[in-house]
């Protein structure tokens, strides 16, 4: 099947009440496993690359990589995503490559750590729709400064994060904000802040209402029900992969991540997109830890890579399960960056009013 849109797939997740987590890559293995999970339960796919993995990996292996995974799984449709472009260029790149959704966080300046004005937010972001829309692509923006309620910062991921000390009026998206942001820019789906963070140090205890604002989710969505929301950093960093990683080795503290509860609540309150990365990375170094420390005269990478990559497989089957997205992949038609072109040209297609792209088959 060929590669969707952003926004088609989202409304087809609205439509049907679901949401679909967007796992991070840097290599084939992650690639394979995810795509086996999905193809497992009949999920469609968010596969996204951060800055970071395309310098890793290159935007030509990327760009392959997602082509033979089309090839080994053609039934499943998969949203190929540029996740915190930080610039126009950026995501310009992305979408030459093949990507068919690109972020264009403005919530930073182009340096990717100095918080940035809400004027300025909206003028990058804007150019970046009227780009990516020109071809069929969709546009993902943020809005507010993703970082930690409990000590007032943000946390820095492959490069990407603000720094030093912020308040909580930016760290927390104003909902009056939201409504004219989404107004001006025509983005398709649009990230918020609520408490989540990168990395795996979210919280230092079990979140609630004051350090992860799930009611600023429930008002966004009460004010702009036909806007796709997204929650970043929003691993759950599970306790049995902790103490795995500890077992063997590891030295990581005591943490606690967002529970997968307060994001089925958020799905039911407009969040459609869900980024997944840390539990990935946790999943497949806590096999690397375990594989070396009873195999300590091992050293076919492959028998490290194989249960690492059955690790994630697993792990993304549950996220796919619990999300609701399991089922959905055959349901949808996948429509083509020309068809999505012209609606966008239409304005049958702005979030801020209605605007469903129709994907069942």
């Amino acid at each position: 099947m060929a590669k969707i849109t952003l926004r088609q797939l989202l409304d087809h997740a609205a439509e049907h009440g679901y949401g679909v987590p967007a796992f991070n890559i840097n290599n084939m293995e992650q690639g394979l496993a995810i795509m086996d999970a999905a193809a497992a339960v009949d999920a469609p796919v968010i596969i996204q690359a951060s800055r970071g993995a395309r310098a890793y990996a290159h935007d030509v292996m990327l760009a392959n990589m997602i082509a033979a995974l089309e090839t080994i799984h053609p039934q499943i449709p998969i949203c190929l995503h540029q996740d915190h472009g930080n610039e126009e260029a950026t995501c310009a790149t992305a979408l030459n490559y093949g990507f068919t959704s690109v972020m264009m966080d403005g919530s930073l300046r182009a340096d990717g750590k100095t918080p940035a004005d809400f004027d300025y937010n909206v003028a990058v972001t804007r150019r970046v729709v009227d780009m990516a829309h020109w071809i069929g692509a969709s546009v993902e923006g943020e809005l507010g400064v993703l970082g930690s309620l409990e000590h007032n910062s943000g946390e820095q991921e492959d490069g990407h994060g603000a720094e030093g000390q912020l308040d909580r009026h930016q760290l927390l998206t104003d909902p009056d904000q939201a409504v004219e942001f989404v107004r001006a820019t025509k983005v398709d789906a649009l990230a918020i802040a609520m408490g989540t963070s990168h990395g795996a140090y979210k919280f230092s205890r079990q979140p609630d209402g004051e350090i992860l604002a799930m009611d600023v989710v429930e008002e966004i969505h009460r004010r702009l029900p036909n806007t796709h929301l997204v929650m970043h950093g929003s691993s759950s960093v599970p306790q049995e992969l902790q103490d795995m990683f500890n077992t063997y080795g590891g030295e990581m503290p005591q943490t606690w991540g967002v529970p997968v509860e307060e994001i089925v609540r958020g799905i039911r309150h407009g969040v459609r997109k869900v980024n997944i990365d840390t539990d990935c990375r946790l999943a497949m170094t806590a096999e690397f830890r375990r594989v070396a420390a009873q195999n300590k005269s091992e050293f076919d990478p492959r028998k490290f890579l194989k249960p690492a990559m059955d690790a994630l497989r697993d792990l993304c089957r549950r996220r796919f399960e619990q999300f609701g997205t399991a089922g959905q992949a055959s349901k949808i038609k996948v429509l083509p960056l020309a068809a999505m072109a012209r609606r966008y040209a239409s304005g049958a297609l702005d979030p801020s009013t209605s605007g469903i792209a129709s994907a069942a088959a």
